[in-house]
């Protein structure tokens, strides 16, 4: 029995210490929010923050997440919607199918967190999600829009 800190709660989980912390949010604890996308930390749609920094939870296995770690799905990135990437990304209608883009919002607010100024080059460097809708333009004005509402 493993005790997760997810999004302000504590969660105590029953699973085998080589599950892949996606599987734990989403099929133990009913978090649909973070998506499986690709399975080898390539996509991004799994992004979640593990104490403030992105990691890509489809590759992270139960056993390597540190007792006390705070983890923020996109279920706790706002409990009301109003994060300044929530906002801007609705605003700007910035999802065509929406599939990826609780992970792309996830790294968007990292990135944000570290570098509230963050230029066209970092978002360019440090955005590495994939959108297979393309809306990578959008993407970009929106963090570029939640840089304004912060």
């Amino acid at each position: 029995m493993k005790q997760l800190r997810i999004n302000g709660k504590t969660h105590k989980v029953d699973a085998d210490e080589s599950t892949p912390l996606l599987w734990v949010i989403r099929e133990q604890l009913g978090m649909t929010g973070t998506k499986y996308g690709c399975g080898i930390a390539v996509c991004g749609a799994c992004t979640i923050h593990i104490d403030g920094n992105p990691v890509r939870s489809c590759v992270m296995p139960l056993s390597a997440v540190a007792e006390g770690a705070e983890i923020t799905t996109i279920e706790g990135l706002s409990e009301t919607g109003d994060h300044p990437v929530q906002q801007a990304w609705a605003e700007l209608d910035v999802p065509q199918c929406g599939y990826c883009q609780p992970g792309m919002m996830m790294a968007a607010a990292a990135l944000l967190e570290g570098n509230p100024d963050a230029t066209d080059a970092d978002i360019d460097q440090q955005i590495t999600n994939v959108c297979r809708c393309g809306t990578f333009q959008r993407v970009r004005q929106g963090i570029h829009l939640a840089k304004t509402k912060a």
